[in-house]
């Protein structure tokens, strides 16, 4: 027994893209006023960057550029940095090549934009792996809705129920399990004691950890 389709976040989880979001924004937002620090960073972690944005100008009112202005100026800075210094994180590919070879359909489900996406992917060299992406962008909403990932799902022709998603941030993990997925987290080791984290199915360190035992013990678990 085994999956119909495994859907993976991007940020955070195929490749540390958290320092690109954190140097884009603390750039941009700090030229407009924006005392971002890396920890206040963290609180948008998961948000489409439109919301993001509107977060900040909520808290930090600026004049002149608007919100479009702002969001698009941070994603071209992330999207330099990924084709830059963009790699995979550990265990990224071993995971890919595990489910690849059980035959389990793949998709991302990420609240950066679609066109950031593919740049990552083919910047990591995976993107013939994935029959299909899907943006929360796309969406009415964001994460933690599960709309994102229920689209993917829906992609790619498989029940919602019969799905693994892989998530790295509390709002992923809320957003998998709304949409009534098994979830392994991997978070980072600041959110591994997140309540939100604490609901996936299995929480590991790192993808290294992933394994047939453990993917074969999580498709017996869902029946």
């Amino acid at each position: 027994m085994t999956f119909a389709a495994a859907i993976f976040d991007m940020d955070g989880l195929l490749i540390d893209s958290e320092p690109f979001w954190q140097e884009a924004e603390g750039a941009v937002f700090g030229a407009l006023g924006v005392p971002l620090t890396r920890e206040m960073c963290y609180q948008t972690v998961g948000m489409r960057i439109q919301e993001a944005v509107a977060y900040w100008r909520a808290r930090y009112p600026w004049d002149g550029a608007s919100d479009d202005e702002v969001a698009a100026d941070v994603v071209r800075r992330v999207t330099a940095l990924v084709r830059e210094r963009g790699a995979p994180q550990p265990g990224v590919r071993q995971t890919i090549e595990l489910l690849a070879g059980r035959g389990v359909p793949l998709a991302v489900a990420t609240s950066s934009p679609r066109a950031l996406a593919e740049t990552v992917l083919g910047q990591l060299r995976l993107r013939h792996h994935f029959s299909a992406v899907l943006s929360a962008e796309d969406q009415a909403q964001g994460k933690p809705h599960p709309g994102v990932f229920l689209a993917a799902a829906a992609e790619l022709g498989a029940e919602p129920a019969c799905c693994l998603a892989f998530e790295d941030s509390g709002a992923g993990v809320l957003s998998a399990r709304a949409a009534g997925m098994l979830v392994v987290a991997v978070p980072f080791a600041a959110w591994r004691d997140d309540e939100r984290i604490q609901r996936a199915d299995l929480v590991l360190s790192s993808l290294e950890q992933f394994s047939a035992e453990l993917l074969d013990g999580l498709a017996g678990a869902r029946g």
